[in-house]
């Protein structure tokens, strides 16, 4: 079962080198190589890969499917906050929302926090059971933490799990 996780954490190691890097000559490859082999090496030895340190058990989902819905809603998210910004009258409405974590494994509200957080003027303050505390720069942003659509999602992810 060990390997399903190593081959998934490799994958997501080299798609990440490869995405960042940008550089596809041979001697810079041999070190992004060597440097995901290293990673891979520490990994082992420390016991960290399993199933929240390379959640091999959600698949291909949050690449297809997740992944393109939030970068929308980031691109979204960002207009709001520069319409704030750029406002002369600046309507910032801070507060706090509690917001229900409804998923059933820890990942699935790790992801649920760490996407609340990925969306501009909302951040994921505090995860505890099943409820994250989210500060948000005005309730325009906090009523998409509230309305559950991102939580309803991560959800999915879950169920759709192979």
């Amino acid at each position: 079962m060990k390997s399903r996780y190593l081959i998934s954490l490799t994958v997501a190691l080299v798609a990440a080198w490869l995405l960042w890097s940008g550089h596809l000559d041979p001697f810079i490859l041999i070190l992004g190589g060597l440097s995901v082999l290293l990673t891979l090496w520490m990994s082992c030895r420390m016991n960290v890969i399993d199933d929240e340190g390379a959640p091999a058990q959600l698949g291909i989902r949050p690449f297809t499917q997740f992944a393109p819905w939030l970068m929308w809603e980031i691109v979204k998210s960002n207009i709001d906050v520069t319409k704030i910004i750029l406002s002369p009258k600046m309507k910032l409405r801070r507060n706090l929302i509690e917001v229900s974590a409804d998923q059933k494994s820890q990942i699935g509200k790790v992801i649920l926090a760490n996407s609340i957080t990925l969306t501009p003027g909302t951040v994921s303050v505090h995860l505890k059971d099943d409820r994250i505390l989210v500060h948000a720069l005005s309730f325009e942003g906090g009523e998409e933490d509230l309305s559950g659509d991102m939580a309803m999602r991560v959800c999915k992810l879950e169920k759709n799990q192979t």
